[in-house]
């Protein structure tokens, strides 16, 4: 009995877990615009407009939206190498922040809908979640 008693409530944990509602775009923006004014701003700026030859723009930014795979994977793992952004080479390191895959869609929503930035794509927590290094490879 305490069995099927400890399953019964095990499963409902557990399929609690997994059919939480998701999060509206609105809300994972102004989840993400939280995290940005933590970490991301000190190098990317209030403006979203980068460090000159240093730090690359979100704002405006072809690499950004043409990119997103990419850019995850950058929030995820840390980048380092030459990207080039809107026309300028940046060859610099922006070292991995610790984020979890939820506040990462979070911040990609946000600068994906910031600075005069307008995409129709939502990123999901599942969406970054599959998002390995090996894109990185390609």
């Amino acid at each position: 009995m305490k069995f099927y008693f400890l399953l019964y409530f095990f499963g409902l944990g557990f399929f609690g877990y997994f059919m939480k509602p998701q999060k509206s775009k609105a809300e994972s923006i102004k989840k993400g615009a939280e995290i940005y004014n933590d970490l991301c701003y000190r190098c990317h700026g209030l403006d979203g407009v980068g460090q000159d030859e240093m730090i690359p723009p979100l704002k405006s930014s072809d690499y950004l939206l043409n990119n997103i795979q990419l850019s995850i994977a950058g929030l995820k793992y840390g980048l380092k190498g030459e990207i080039i952004v809107n026309g300028k080479k940046y060859n610099s390191y922006m070292a991995y922040q610790g984020l979890e895959d939820d506040e990462i869609a979070d911040v990609m929503n946000y600068i994906l809908n910031q600075w005069g930035n307008s995409s129709k794509n939502f990123i999901t927590t599942e969406e970054v979640n599959k998002v390995g290094k090996s894109i990185f490879e390609k």
